[in-house]
C-alpha cells in the first residue's frame, strides 16, 4: 500500500495453540510494510510464542530476520510434531484431506488420556518441545537489554487465578512457557516459587496494561477464537472444544467492552479528554478462515496444516492492509461498539462478528 510515514501501532495477540500459524501469516505479511512502527506486543499461549519470536527478531536484526525468525519457529514446531506428537492424523485423514482430528481414535485415545492422568504421571520427567525451540532460536539477554519493543506475555497465577504479565526486561523461557501452559497436557512451570499456567484463561491478550504503558493509541488484535459457531456441539469432544472457545475469548470481549465504554465517555465528555486517551481499535480475525477447522486442530502441528494457516493470516492481513491500513493513525477500523451490544444481548441483531469486525466504526464515534 502507499502510505508513508511511520504509523504507531500495538499488537495484541490471541492464543490458539496450532492455530497460532494463522497469526505468523497475519504478522509475516505486516512486516513486509516498513510504515508500520511497532511499539508493544501483548501475547498470550501461541500469541506469546509469535510475539517474542517477532520481537527477538526485530531486535537483533530488521523486519526480514523476524520473518525468518518466525518461519525457522512455526516450522521447527512441525518437526517437532512429525516425530514426538500424538495429535495426528490417520493415513486415511490424510489421503481424504480431512484435517477434523475429532474423528481421530488416535486423537481420542490421547486426548482421554490426558483427562484420566496428569502430565506429572503422563510425561514424569516434564519434557517440553518448546523449551528446545525458544532456547535454540531466541537470545533472552537480548531480548531483557533491549528498549525498541514492549513486550506483555500474559500468565495466569495459579494460586489466586488472577494475571501475571510479563515484561521485556525480565523475561526468560519459562515465563513464555507459561503463557502456554495448558495444565493438562505440560508441567507447571514455576517461577519464584509460585505456579503460573496459559494466559488464556483470565487475558488472552492483555489490551489494558499495554495501553497504559504506551503512548500509542492504536490497537491491532489478531483474533483467533471464533466467537460464534452455529453447530450445537453434543459429543463430549465438541462440548470441552466449545467451552475452551467460549472462555478463550472472554476476557478479550470484557476488555473490548471496557474500551468502548470509556470511549463514549470521553466523547460524551464525561471524561476529561486530557486525564484519559481514546483507544482507536483495529482487528484482524480468523473466524471466516479458522471457523471451518473444528476445535480440535489447535493440536494440529503437521508441516502442511501450519503452511496452510499461514496462508490464510497472509491473506487476512493483506485483506485488512489494503481496506484499513490507511485508518492507523485516524480512526477504528471496525465496528467494536455494534459487536459489544451485540453480544451482550443489548440489541434484536443476530451477531455475525465476520460483518462486524469488518464493517467501519463510524469516524465521529472512533
Amino acid at each position: 500500500m502507499a502510505k508513508r510515514g511511520g504509523s504507531p501501532v500495538n499488537l495484541a495477540l490471541q492464543g490458539g495453540g496450532a492455530h497460532g500459524a494463522f497469526t505468523w501469516g497475519v504478522l509475516d505479511r505486516l512486516l513486509e510494510e516498513d510504515w508500520i512502527d511497532y511499539t508493544a506486543i501483548s501475547g498470550t499461549s501461541a500469541g506469546a510464542m509469535n510475539a517474542i519470536v517477532m520481537a527477538e527478531g526485530l531486535v537483533e536484526g530488521d523486519r526480514a530476520h523476524a520473518r525468518t525468525q518466525l518461519h525457522q519457529f512455526w516450522m521447527g514446531m512441525a518437526d517437532t510434531a512429525e516425530l514426538l506428537s500424538p495429535f495426528r492424523r490417520t493415513p486415511w485423514q490424510k489421503l481424504t484431506g480431512s484435517w477434523a482430528l475429532s474423528n481421530s481414535l488416535l486423537y481420542e485415545a490421547s486426548l482421554s488420556m490426558t483427562r484420566m492422568f496428569s502430565p506429572y504421571e503422563l510425561n514424569p520427567f516434564g519434557y517440553n518441545p518448546l523449551r528446545d525451540a525458544l532456547e535454540k532460536l531466541i537470545d533472552f539477554e537480548a531480548v531483557r537489554r533491549q528498549r525498541r519493543i514492549r513486550l506483555f506475555i500474559n500468565t495466569t497465577h495459579v494460586r489466586t487465578g488472577g494475571l501475571r504479565c510479563w515484561r521485556e526486561h525480565e523475561l526468560t523461557v519459562d515465563m513464555v512457557l507459561a503463557s502456554a501452559c495448558l495444565p493438562w497436557l505440560f508441567h507447571t512451570p514455576v517461577i519464584d516459587g509460585e505456579g503460573y499456567w496459559d494466559g488464556g484463561y483470565v487475558a488472552n491478550p492483555a489490551i489494558e496494561p499495554m495501553v497504559r504503558a504506551t503512548g500509542t493509541d492504536d490497537v491491532l488484535i489478531v483474533q483467533l477464537n471464533p466467537i460464534v459457531r452455529n453447530e450445537l456441539p453434543r459429543t463430549s469432544f465438541e462440548i470441552h472444544d466449545r467451552l475452551n472457545e467460549i472462555t478463550f475469548n472472554a476476557s478479550l470481549l470484557t476488555e473490548l467492552r471496557f474500551i468502548a465504554e470509556r470511549n463514549r465517555l470521553i466523547d460524551a465528555g464525561e471524561l476529561a479528554s486530557k486525564d484519559h486517551r481514546k483507544i482507536r481499535l483495529h482487528m484482524i480475525h480468523g473466524d471466516e478462515a479458522l471457523g471451518r477447522f473444528p476445535p480440535s486442530t489447535k493440536l494440529l502441528a503437521e508441516r502442511d496444516f501450519l503452511l496452510t494457516l499461514k496462508e490464510a493470516g497472509r491473506a487476512a492481513g493483506d485483506q485488512w492492509l489494503a481496506r484499513h491500513g490507511e485508518k492507523c493513525g485516524q480512526r477504528s477500523s471496525f465496528n467494536y461498539r455494534r459487536l459489544i451490544r451485540q453480544l451482550t444481548q443489548d440489541s434484536d441483531e443476530d451477531p455475525d462478528p465476520r460483518v462486524l469486525m469488518t464493517d467501519d466504526d463510524p469516524p465521529a464515534r472512533s
